[in-house]
């Protein structure tokens, strides 16, 4: 090679040219080999990628090129989640309309995803704003609601008085409106709905069978699914009413010294409304967190509503029944049975309202008056419990349950956690749901071949509120049914929505409908999928239901959409800050903004100190975010490629440092002056050398298809020592080219450089995986250690399984033991074969 160095700012671009013109990565449905569906979770359009992203792409990258090189026929695509309230909010500040933010966004990142060099296949490329995506998902929409799996109720929601829309529990902050700032008020809505409660035993029982899936996430879906089994009873209430409750312990119901219903339970309500302070009691709690987890965390608050409970097996206990801000309207009942030694909720509510906490488990008879410093929940026998006294908890249920039972009073009941989907959005930017509402013929779906339901382009986002509902034209049109007047729905679909399918329809796209059935089998469930952990629940957990939903109505055959899911770690960076004088905030600065020496660093405009943060998730609002653009300017592609995969198990979180970059870049270097030292007309063999070679591949290629990446590259750097140590030969310039392929998933610009200077034909990207010679793999040579006195003297390398007579007398005839000795008489040799010889003197 001519050139000194590698030069990836002409290189780079060269290549990707080159795969562009060949079609590379163009997957065929129709081709005999085997396929291999390899797909990142695609990414919201939000203006550029991070190093987040690369790092994501970056893994599947590596393992799409490297089933390519095995022989598989390769769909590795790339999309867009376009839909969402970043691109409203865009519209409401900059006064731009949503799809030119959006559209723009998306040329922007994926300019910047091609200059990465990602074998992706661009010919399959979705937005789920465009039309022709989302009018497919209407069509699908529309099949589940004659399938029975969609339907339309009132469902109380957040309502967010300024910006007139409604908003997600997790938008609601401290009471008030993530954005406008305003008290949230709770309102009755006719919402959507999508049937995942159908398919939640199913959705359980799949956990079972997703074994290339994460512990973590299987446990986190089980939880949310969450199934229990208890029972329902009924209480009979002192103002002559009775109540339902729910419980999962009824082997505690002798622990009980409370009752609590939820602030939107209907006794709740029917107390308010003579009662001024629980009305008051109740707003309270509805201006604070609605979600399980805000609840599990906030202070346990309560109203005494002075009615009483009356005990099922003690008719003159009476049990307070209070309103509760921590028991959920939507879960069981609405109403619980409590007992504070054994559940930590009820635990502090009792502590702090000063009602009786009674152990009623224990780990044995003799402590059943140890006392409770806080709840506990395990198991062991029952105490201070009537007839269930000495019972084990399990055998304690069922007898209660059967008590229950014959009395008439409860039921044993299965319980879930999961509740159905509401599907809704009051908002512009999303998929409109294609029904028509008509005052004669009630709810009827938009006919498929008026298909799209597209959204009107002339909307004004000045005014708070869904554009769609003051539109002067869009929503009126005629009833498809009875041709009078009728009004379009003007509630969007979730963007999860977007999401749950987007997977088949890059495995298929027809124009006449949403994928061709046979074509999806040819390729789902898709091999391996990579993401963050934050998508465990929703999205996995509704692309399942997804799936399910469409086989039950016959579109597919498919019950699971990921045969095999990696959730890979955070790239972190360490953060930069001052306080604000006025105010005592911090205000953050970004690295560029930085000058870091040995004594900490200062910012470059002023040279005055920063404080240098903990090492964080990279954020736009912590400013600790470093551009793929500028390191790729700076020291290639495959340089940051290259970092992605070192060193961090990707699983782990990725520290960003400037030294491991630069690093990667000598490293890219280092290669291309190896690669030039290819010679195709050397000659003798290296058997050692040989050896070492075929072992890198097996194990490299083990590494990438277990996707421990940092292993791989490791085995490289190996591998490279190996090489550059080792004198010319041809086993040796076979080592340099076996190098070319075994880094091109990696590093593939260089790769491909090296692969057409060294003249070999083709792309390198089409090359096959170096072929493994097994015999090879099996160690003939094995070093042996060689100790004086417990002391390491020497090391000897010998053919592997030399008889122990030979092997100690090459380690009594070393030099090196011969000056440990220092004449010293030998009283005794161990010898343990193929490992060590330890000489007594």
């Amino acid at each position: 090679m001519t050139e000194q160095r590698f030069d990836p700012s002409h290189a780079d671009g060269r290549w990707q040219r080159a795969w562009d013109e060949a079609r590379c990565f163009e997957a065929d449905s129709d081709s005999n080999r085997p396929k291999s569906y390899v797909l990142e979770m695609f990414p919201y359009p939000s203006g550029r990628i991070h190093i987040g992203h690369v790092r994501n792409y970056t893994m599947g990258d590596v393992l799409a090129r490297y089933k390519r090189m095995t022989g598989h026929e390769v769909l590795h695509p790339m999309g867009w989640d376009a839909f969402g309230m970043p691109a409203e909010n865009a519209a409401m500040e900059q006064g731009v309309h949503p799809a030119g933010w959006t559209y723009q966004n998306i040329a922007t990142m994926k300019a910047q995803l091609r200059r990465l060099g990602f074998a992706l296949d661009w010919s399959r490329e979705i937005a789920t704003c465009d039309p022709e995506y989302y009018g497919h998902e209407q069509a699908l929409f529309i099949d589940m609601y004659e399938g029975g799996l969609v339907y339309r109720r009132q469902s109380a929601v957040n309502w967010d008085p300024v910006d007139q829309t409604v908003l997600a529990n997790e938008q609601v902050v401290d009471g008030r409106g993530w954005r406008s700032g305003a008290v949230v008020e709770k309102r009755q809505l006719n919402q959507w709905f999508l049937k995942i409660t159908d398919f939640a035993q199913d959705l359980l029982d799949g956990l079972g069978t997703l074994e290339h899936w994460p512990e973590k996430v299987r446990l986190m879906q089980e939880n949310w699914i969450g199934k229990s089994q208890g029972l329902q009873f009924r209480f009979d209430l002192t103002n002559g009413d009775t109540l339902d409750v729910y419980t999962t312990r009824p082997d505690t119901i002798f622990g009980a010294s409370f009752v609590a219903v939820a602030p939107d339970h209907p006794l709740a309500e029917a107390v308010a409304q003579t009662n001024c302070d629980a009305a008051k009691f109740i707003e309270k709690c509805r201006a604070g967190g609605t979600t399980a987890a805000e609840l599990e965390t906030a202070e346990k608050l309560g109203f005494d509503t002075g009615i009483g409970a009356v005990h099922p097996f003690d008719p003159n206990k009476r049990l307070p029944v209070y309103i509760a801000n921590f028991v959920l309207m939507d879960y069981g009942t609405g109403a619980i049975m409590a007992v504070p030694g054994h559940d930590q909720r009820d635990f502090e509510f009792a502590t702090k309202y000063e009602l009786p906490i009674i152990r009623v488990v224990a780990a044995s008879a003799a402590e059943a008056d140890a006392p409770l410093t806080e709840a506990e929940a395990g198991e062991g026998v029952l105490v201070h419990s009537g007839f269930i006294d000495g019972m084990t908890v399990p055998d304690a249920k069922r007898a209660v349950i059967e008590r229950a039972e014959s009395g008439g009073w409860g039921q044993g009941k299965t319980v879930w956690r999961l509740r159905d989907w509401g599907v809704s959005r009051q908002r512009y930017w999303g998929t409109p749901i294609p029904f028509i509402h008509c005052a004669d013929c009630g709810v009827v779906p938009v006919p498929k071949d008026q298909l799209p339901v597209t959204l009107p382009e002339d909307v004004d986002f000045s005014i708070p509120g869904n554009p769609l509902v003051r539109h002067p034209t869009w929503k009126h049109v005629s009833c498809p049914k009875c041709g009078g007047a009728a009004e379009r729905e003007t509630d969007t679909l979730d963007t999860f929505v977007n999401s749950s399918w987007y997977f088949l329809r890059f495995a298929s796209q027809p124009a006449d409908q949403p994928f061709n059935r046979d074509e999806v089998a040819k390729w789902l469930p898709v091999d391996q999928y990579i993401g963050g952990i934050e998508h465990a629940i929703l999205h996995l957990l509704y692309a399942r239901f997804w799936t399910r939903a469409l086989k039950h109505i016959g579109k597919i055959d498919v019950a699971e959409p990921f045969a095999s899911l990696f959730t890979q770690g955070m790239v972190t960076h360490e953060t930069y800050e001052r306080k604000n004088p006025e105010n005592g905030q911090p205000i953050y600065f970004g690295p560029a903004e930085i000058e870091r020496g040995t004594e900490g660093a200062v910012l470059k405009a002023d040279g005055a100190p920063v404080t240098v943060g903990r090492v964080i998730k990279m954020s736009k609002s912590k400013k600790n975010v470093v551009d793929p653009d500028d390191m790729v300017e700076r020291y290639g592609a495959d340089a940051v490629r290259w970092f992605m995969l070192s060193d961090s198990p990707p699983e782990r979180d990725l520290p960003w440092s400037e030294s491991g970059i630069e690093g990667c870049g000598r490293f890219v270097q280092r290669l291309w002056r190896l690669f030039g030292q290819y010679d195709a007309a050397a000659t003798g063999e290296d058997k050692a050398l040989q050896r070492k070679q075929h072992q890198t591949i097996a194990a490299a290629g083990e590494d990438i298809e277990s996707l421990a990446f940092n292993k791989a590259v490791a085995r490289i750097y190996e591998f490279t020592s190996a090489v550059e140590k080792a004198p010319a030969s041809a086993t040796r310039s076979e080592g340099i080219a076996t190098l070319m392929l075994l880094a091109s998933p990696m590093m593939p610009h260089l790769t491909e450089e090296a692969w057409h200077n060294a003249g070999f034909d083709g792309l390198v990207s089409e090359a096959s995986w170096p072929p493994v010679d097994e015999a090879l793999l099996v160690e003939d040579e094995v070093t042996v250690a060689v100790q004086v006195k417990g002391k390491l003297r020497d090391t000897l390398t010998v053919a592997k399984g030399l008889p122990n007579p030979e092997l100690e007398a090459l380690a009594l005839a070393s030099e090196k033991v011969q000056r440990a000795l220092d004449g010293a008489q030998v009283r005794k040799v161990i010898v343990v074969p193929d490992r060590l010889v330890n000489i007594v003197a």
